[in-house]
């Protein structure tokens, strides 16, 4: 029987977070062995773990796997949250990648120049509410259904519950004015799966704060 799966990165949120989420909203449990100073880094590419020199990586299945989008496709397929078919899989990654870009501006905050942070937390914002939520309430609306494709649970749904979560982080008024955005926030963060990851002294991280980017830049070297 195959081990739980298990996640290498540092103890924090980063590129990993959306893996964790995706990993406990399917329900499936799993270990983490956090980098904690930059020569843990190194063993792991000087040991061949790391194809690109990169975590995140994740061990699952026999397969030491790299890549983000790599690894959340095998979850997300393997656990059946990527749709009944190629139509609706094309949805789920359109609607993916038009996340990414503002998921990759909050990701990236942390490690902004201090006079450069406010103006990037003001681009957020506007991003958030002129461009990306409208358009996904949009599609909630045009079908009237739970979840955004096919009535049916799948990443796409987990993935913008996260942004939405990370993005309230920064002004919890930016999803007022989109109800069934809030309404699917409420519905995902019930089940019992995700309900249990989002308790406090899960493995879900909190925002990055001081010592975390201390120890993240200590172990990632910039």
């Amino acid at each position: 029987m195959a081990g739980k799966p298990r996640l290498h990165y540092f103890n924090g949120r980063g590129r990993m977070e959306s893996i964790r989420w995706l990993l406990a909203a399917a329900g499936v449990e799993f270990e983490e062995k956090f980098l904690e100073s930059a020569e843990d880094l190194d063993k792991l590419k000087s040991d061949g773990s790391l194809m690109f020199q990169q975590v995140p990586m994740v061990e699952i299945d026999g397969m030491k796997l790299v890549q983000t989008t790599a690894i959340l496709n095998y979850i997300a397929n393997k656990y059946n949250l990527y749709g009944k078919d190629i139509k609706e899989r094309a949805l789920i990654d359109m609607y993916i990648e038009g996340m990414a870009d503002l998921r990759e501006m909050i990701i990236l905050l942390p490690i902004a120049p201090p006079d450069q942070k406010d103006a990037k937390v003001a681009l957020i914002k506007e991003r958030a509410t002129n461009r990306y939520f409208p358009a996904f309430e949009k599609v909630l609306k045009s079908h009237g259904q739970d979840y955004l494709v096919g009535n049916r649970l799948s990443r796409a749904d987990i993935h913008l519950v996260e942004l939405l979560y990370e993005v309230e982080e920064l002004d919890p008024s930016l999803t007022a004015n989109f109800p069934l955005l809030k309404a699917l926030k409420t519905r995902i963060s019930n089940l019992p799966a995700v309900k249990k990851f989002l308790q406090p002294g899960s493995q879900k991280k909190p925002p990055v704060n001081a010592k975390m980017l201390e120890e993240a830049r200590r172990i990632f070297r910039f």
